[in-house]
């Protein structure tokens, strides 16, 4: 049966049809008659004066990335002209939106070069925003106006959607290059190099203090949403859906806490009633508490490490009757247990600025691409795919993992304490000690059988002193070094432990793959180690026999006082009779 529609009904039809065109492409039609937010002259150029004054160090004149300070950093400073920004709300491949630029400017980016600016007002942070559009062409391209992805507010998180995370993470191959425990040790994460050829470091999951774009389960979930562009992390907007991608976050959560790294400036060292055993590994630091210590780059002297790739170390230590041990423990992402290392190899003044000659480049199956610091804090980022290539498995590759050049340095960590036991407050220099104060320096090269014992009066002057009493084992599992040294508490050389006692006591790490030896390092500053006493004084004891002595003298001053009182009172009574009777006389 044929229909026919009236004129009145067709013309209302099409202005139905009319009305729900306008509704769907208002919201584009709306952006692009607004046109690109390019600020007015007059706060580009106020941009333009502070970016030469704060920014133009790292970033260069022209935006480039090529600053004079630029070839001391990794991860390298931001190319602004490509137009490739990392940290944003928009899909993979698009420019950031003016308020994205304000909050990285205004936060920084964690464990880089890029420091947060706090000092600055809004209206300075929001036209150096504006300035730093100019060097690209494509912020003045209406067709590239930025617009947010959908970022749904995610459930709670729960038992479920954290197994139902680790299971995602693993299906869609974010192993590969974050590894199992999301440590940055995945196969292909030695491989790992930007748009621009540089090498850069998987995020180290377990730590997310250090993650770029902010900590939080909302910033987590921005990332997985949008991707790192300009790296090899892609968007999953497209290829997960948004339960799935907060599932994954959930898990990502779960792998360390939310309060940060908990850095602490005190190691105690805990008495245990049996000999220590180096066989039974940390099992026997399960009473010890652990305390996490920050690692810097070593840049007072020549070799500096400008970033090193160890951000921080957790020790714990025990003691015995004969001995105490320390175990050490830092994320890495490779065991390099071949080559060699020392703390006075002599690192050539070139490598403080130039990669390294040597490097292990990606042509040949490494990842360091000849960088000797091969992306320290991690651009610990992961590369995304062309514009609108979008995958469940972005990292489909060979099972094995890349082959690679066995690096010419192996990996090395040391523990610093005084050769004496400091009679005040001084203490040695914290890089090798002094003529004056010279330290005792436990040293290991992950790549021998023992540690070695040294003396350290300074870089230029560390001498073997190995009396036999140091002794250790290491162990790599799952990008995590586990190094547990021991030393008679009162060895041949060096400062003697004591129960009660502060001692100074500082680390160093060598990342071998990141070409680290002699002064190029990670190192701590001073802090302390506490040997606490094999029986801890109760102070409830203490408290209750104070009590009783105050107890007891004042009742011996309530007896007194009333004894005198009443001595008095007779007195006074002895005396009445005698003067009634000279009365009556």
């Amino acid at each position: 049966m044929t229909t026919c529609l009236t004129a009145p009904r067709a013309l209302g039809c099409l202005a139905g049809l009319l009305l729900i065109s306008v509704l769907t492409t208002a919201p584009t039609q709306s952006v692009r008659a607004q046109g690109p937010d390019l600020g007015t002259e007059a706060q580009r150029e106020s941009g333009k004066v502070l970016y030469l004054q704060y920014c133009s160090q790292c970033h260069g004149e022209k935006g480039d990335g090529e600053g004079y300070a630029s070839s001391h950093l990794r991860p390298r400073p931001r190319d602004l002209t490509s137009g490739k920004f990392k940290i944003r709300t928009t899909p993979n491949g698009a420019l950031p939106t003016h308020q994205d630029l304000v909050n990285i400017i205004r936060r920084g980016m964690p464990y880089t070069s890029m420091p947060a600016w706090p000092n600055l007002s809004d209206q300075e942070v929001s036209d150096l925003a504006y300035f730093i559009k100019t060097f690209s062409a494509d912020f003045a391209n209406a067709e590239n106006v930025p617009q947010p992805v959908p970022l749904e507010s995610g459930p709670n998180a729960t038992n479920e959607s954290v197994e139902l995370g680790k299971r995602l993470y693993e299906e869609n191959g974010c192993v590969k290059c974050h590894g199992t425990l999301g440590r940055g040790d995945g196969p292909s994460a030695p491989t790992l190099v930007d748009d621009w050829g540089h090498p850069i470091r998987a995020a180290d999951l377990a730590q997310r203090w250090t993650f770029r774009g902010g900590s939080s389960r909302e910033d987590i979930f921005r990332t997985m949403s949008t991707g790192l562009n300009g790296t090899p992390m892609p968007s999953f907007q497209e290829a997960l859906p948004a339960e799935q991608r907060w599932a994954i976050t959930d898990f990502i959560a779960s792998l360390s806490p939310a309060d940060g790294p908990g850095y602490e400036n005190l190691v105690v060292a805990r008495h245990v009633e049996e000999a220590i055993d180096l066989a039974k590994g940390a099992e026997s630091f399960a009473s010890a508490p652990p305390a996490r210590f920050p690692i810097v780059g070593q840049i007072m002297e020549p070799g500096r490490s400008f970033h090193p790739p160890v951000t921080g170390v957790t020790v714990q230590a025990i003691y015995d009757a004969d001995s105490i041990a320390l175990l050490l423990r830092w994320h890495d992402m490779s065991a390099e247990k071949t080559g060699t290392n020392g703390p006075t190899l002599p690192v050539p003044t070139e490598e403080e600025e130039e990669p390294a000659a040597g490097a292990v480049a990606p042509a040949d199956g490494g990842g360091s691409g000849g960088d000797p610091s091969a992306n320290p804090f991690g651009d610990q980022e992961i590369a995304e795919p062309p514009a609108g290539q979008v995958a469940a498995d972005p990292f489909a590759e060979p099972d094995t993992a890349p082959a690679s050049r066995p690096s010419e340095f192996s990996d090395a960590v040391a523990v610093q304490i005084p050769s004496q036991v400091p009679a005040g407050s001084r203490q040695p220099y914290f890089i090798y000690g002094d003529a004056q104060n010279p330290v005792d320096l436990w040293f290991f090269d992950l790549a021998r059988p023992d540690p070695l014992q040294m003396t350290g009066r300074g870089s230029e002057s560390v001498e073997p002193n190995d009396t036999g009493d140091l002794t250790g084992v290491a162990t790599y599992d799952q990008g995590e070094w586990s190094v547990i040294l021991k030393r008679p508490l009162r060895a041949t050389s060096g400062a003697a432990f004591a129960q009660g006692q502060f001692l100074p006591v500082a680390f160093s790490v060598w990342d071998g793959f990141s070409r680290e030896r002699g002064n190029r390092r990670g190192l701590t500053a001073w802090y302390s180690i506490y040997v606490e006493p094999e029986v801890v004084p109760s102070a409830v004891g203490p408290m209750v026999q104070t009590a009783l002595f105050i107890l007891v003298i004042e009742l011996a001053l309530i007896g007194w006082v009333r004894w005198r009182n009443g001595s008095r009172a007779r007195t006074e009574l002895g005396d009445e009779p005698s003067q009634l009777t000279a009365t009556r006389a």
